[in-house]
C-alpha cells in the first residue's frame, strides 16, 4: 500500500506535550511512514517562535561575532522539550553546542533559520525510533533558486527506499553552491508536498492547529461554515487571496502527482478536516460558492485610449514598464479601449508610482490615466458558480444592498471566481455581505 506523508508545524510542535501527541498520531496508522516537521512554534500568546529567535541569532552573530545571548533561549527551549519527552539518553547538549558553533562560523541567514527544523527533526526521530533524514541531502535547488526536481525526487526515493519510518526537517534544502537554502516562511508545507510527490504517496496530511479550511475569515464572520472538500484549483485561488492555512506553493508538487491533501488538527485528530482533491478526483459538492477570501491595499492604474484594441503590442509595452522595475501585477482587466493594472501597493514605494506613470505615458501615449489607491480585492470562489444561473446577479445584489461601491470587476473565463475591487474601508462589510448571500448566515 502507498505511504502517507505527514507534515506537522506551528504550535503542533511547540513543546514536549504536543510532540507526544504528534508521535501518537504517527503511530496510530502504519501507513504514516514519513513525517516532515517545522520548528517549534508559540507555546502561548506572547511567546516567540524558534525561527524568529534564530533570525535574531543571525543578526547577533553578524553584529557581535557570536550568538550566545539569543541562542541561550533556544538551548533552554530544546533542553526543556527533551526533558518533557523523558529522553535522558538523547544528548541534546552536544547537538546544540555544534549548532551554535556552526551559526557563529557560517553567519548565514538561511543556515541559521533552518536549524529550528533540523533540531526538532533530530529530537522527534529519536523519540519515535525512526530514521533522521537531513533535508540538505534530499532537496536541491538549481542555479536560479528553483527546485531541482529531477535530482530531488531521485535522492528522496533513494534515501527513503525500504524505510519504515523517517523524520525529515522541512523548510530547507541545498543550493547550487552547496550551502543551505531555505524556502520562504511557511515553506515546510512545500517540503512535505515534495516528499509526498517523490514517494508517490496515497495522501499528504498537513497537520496544523485548525480543523481544516473555513469558508471565510472567522475574524470577519462569526463561526463560518467549514469546507469539507475542495479542489486544488479552488484552494489555489483562496490561498492566493489570503486564506493562509496552507502555503500556496505547496500545492504544485502534489498536484502534478494527483495526490490528495488533507488538512487536519493535531489537537482534535478526530475532526474530519478538509480534503483537497485533484481535478480528476473532484466531484462538484452542490455548493454554489466554496469560499470567500481577499486582501487589502492595492493600487489600480487605469488607462484609456481610443482604438486600443487595434494597437498591436499595447499591453506588452505597458507590462514591459513593470518588468523593467521588477514589479508584479495581480490582475489586468481590460475593455476595447481600457486597461487596468492591479498592483499591490507595497511595491509602489515613494516615487515609484510617479515614475511608472511617466514611463507608461511615454510608452503607449494613453488618452487618459487615472490612479485608484486603497483598494481591496475580494474573491468569491467555487466550481458551482459556472453551472448556476444568476450567480453574478446574486453577488452584486448583495453588495448593492450593503451599500458597497464596486470599483473594479474581474472574472476569468473558467468562471471559477469573481473578483471585485472595493474601497479598503468596505472590505469587512463586503466579505460579510457575500457570505450572507451564499451561505445564508448573518454576522455581526
Amino acid at each position: 500500500m502507498k505511504p502517507i506523508v505527514c507534515k506537522f508545524g506551528g504550535s503542533s510542535l511547540a513543546d514536549g506535550t504536543n510532540i507526544l501527541k504528534v508521535c501518537e498520531i504517527l503511530k496510530s496508522d502504519p501507513n504514516r511512514k514519513y513525517a516532515v516537521v517545522s520548528a517549534p512554534g508559540k507555546r502561548y500568546s506572547g511567546d516567540t517562535k524558534v525561527t524568529d529567535l534564530l533570525y535574531q541569532c543571525f543578526r547577533e552573530a553578524t553584529e557581535k561575532g557570536d550568538c550566545s545571548e539569543t541562542f541561550a533561549k533556544i538551548r533552554k527551549r530544546f533542553t526543556s522539550i527533551v526533558e518533557e519527552l523523558d529522553m535522558s539518553g538523547f544528548h541534546i547538549a552536544e547537538i546544540l553546542d555544534e549548532t551554535e558553533k556552526q551559526i557563529d562560523e557560517q553567519r548565514s541567514a538561511d543556515f541559521t533559520a533552518s536549524r529550528g527544523e533540523y533540531l526538532n527533526a533530530r529530537v522527534i526521530a529519536a523519540k519515535l525510533g525512526w530514521k533522521f533524514v537531513d533535508a540538505k541531502d534530499i532537496i536541491f535547488f538549481d542555479g536560479s533558486g528553483a527546485l531541482d526536481e529531477k535530482r530531488t525526487y531521485a535522492e528522496i526515493a533513494k534515501h527513503l527506499d525500504g524505510c519504515d519510518g523517517a523524520v525529515i526537517p522541512g523548510f530547507y534544502g541545498t543550493g547550487s553552491d552547496g550551502k543551505i537554502k531555505t524556502f520562504s516562511r511557511g515553506g515546510s508545507d512545500i517540503s512535505g508536498s515534495i516528499v509526498a510527490r517523490a514517494v508517490n504517496a496515497e495522501l499528504y496530511e498537513n497537520w496544523t492547529d485548525v480543523s481544516g479550511f473555513l469558508t471565510c475569515d472567522p475574524r470577519i464572520v462569526n463561526s463560518p461554515e467549514k469546507i469539507e472538500v475542495i479542489s486544488f484549483k479552488e484552494l489555489r485561488e483562496l490561498s492566493y487571496m489570503g486564506a493562509n492555512v496552507l502555503h500556496a506553493d505547496s500545492i504544485f508538487p502534489v498536484r502534478k502527482g494527483d495526490i490528495p491533501i488533507k488538512i487536519k488538527n493535531t489537537f482534535r485528530p478526530q475532526d474530519p478536516g478538509t480534503l483537497i482533491l485533484p481535478s480528476k478526483q473532484y466531484v462538484l459538492q452542490g455548493n454554489i460558492v466554496t469560499g470567500i477570501a481577499g486582501k487589502k491595499d492595492f493600487t489600480v492604474i487605469f488607462l484609456e485610449k481610443s482604438m486600443m484594441n487595434a494597437e498591436i503590442g499595447f499591453a506588452r509595452k505597458v507590462l514591459s514598464v513593470l518588468e523593467a522595475h521588477k514589479i508584479c501585477f495581480e490582475h489586468m482587466p481590460s475593455g476595447i479601449d481600457t486597461l487596468s493594472l492591479v498592483i499591490e501597493s507595497k511595491y509602489l514605494t515613494e516615487g515609484v508610482l510617479d515614475v511608472l506613470l511617466k514611463e507608461i505615458d511615454e510608452a503607449v501615449h494613453p488618452d487618459y490615466i487615472r490612479v485608484l489607491e486603497n483598494i481591496a480585492l475580494v474573491a468569491t470562489v467555487g466550481h458551482g458558480m459556472a453551472s448556476n444561473i444568476g450567480t453574478s446577479a446574486k453577488l452584486f445584489r448583495a453588495l448593492s444592498e450593503a451599500d458597497i461601491n464596486v470599483r473594479m470587476i474581474d472574472q476569468g473565463s473558467s468562471e471559477l471566481n469573481i473578483i471585485v475591487g472595493i474601497d479598503n474601508d468596505d472590505y469587512e462589510k463586503c466579505v460579510r455581505a457575500v457570505y450572507h448571500a451564499f451561505f445564508g448566515k448573518k454576522s455581526k
